[in-house]
């Protein structure tokens, strides 16, 4: 997975997709359509029986390793209960990153430092949520997105894929009282499959961090794209 993702919805429309009942004050969200590491955004996590949003860092590392290279953004699902650096999040550290899809960058074979970037949202457009590690409260805060290897045709976009998970899934992953083989197996097995998605080619104004608005999620092309303007 790359570094980049949208999260510009309303946070009720998160919290209507999760249909989760009991829950505290929900920070609000900024719409952000390009979404970028070390931004800061709300994610979800529970406290007992309510749900809670606080927004943190996008990226994280223990205190041992801070300074030392540049905080991760992702954890892969194969080593995140087994790696010693994310051993002070697992498996309590468990979080859900509210998200409308994320973006990967496809190389150009005759031109490979030529890179168009991708958009991949859920076919039914509706949000989804990435299964995440998190750091919540103190100095330090952050979290990291689990991801997956990428299966059937998605695998021409990239090699790896957040693990997004469906509202059920969503809610057990953030359940305290799931034991850490559960959550493990969870984020191995109940990933969204590939079916579930659709992805097209948009705008390279999204490599610009400073770039945003709606436009960066239009098809490239159209209308609304914003390279689309520029023709």
């Amino acid at each position: 997975m790359c570094g980049r993702f949208s999260q510009a919805a309303r946070m009720e429309q998160y919290l209507l997709e999760l249909d989760f009942i009991n829950r505290a004050r929900m920070e609000p969200v900024t719409p952000r359509y390009n979404v970028a590491p070390t931004t800061r955004v709300p994610v979800l996590h529970r406290d007992g029986d309510t749900l809670h949003s606080d927004e943190l860092r996008w990226g994280w590392a223990p205190a041992w390793a801070q300074d030392k290279r540049p905080a991760p953004i992702n954890a892969r699902v194969e080593t995140m209960a087994t790696n010693r650096f994310f051993k002070q999040l697992w498996p309590l550290g468990r979080v859900l990153v509210p998200a409308d899809g994320w973006y990967e960058w496809v190389k150009n074979p005759q031109a490979p430092k030529l890179k168009q970037p991708w958009f991949i949202q859920l076919t039914s457009g509706k949000p989804l949520f990435f299964a995440g590690l998190a750091q919540v409260g103190g100095p330090g805060n952050g979290f990291v997105i689990i991801t997956d290897a990428s299966d059937q045709g998605m695998v021409d976009i990239h090699d790896r894929r957040p693990v997004v998970l469906a509202p059920d899934a969503a809610r057990a992953w953030v359940d305290p009282a799931l034991d850490a083989a559960q959550a493990e197996a969870i984020a191995r097995h109940e990933g969204r499959p590939v079916s579930d998605f659709r992805w097209y080619p948009v705008g390279r104004e999204v490599g610009n961090v400073r770039n945003e608005g709606p436009g960066l999620v239009a098809p490239l092309g159209t209308p609304g794209s914003a390279e689309g303007r520029l023709l």
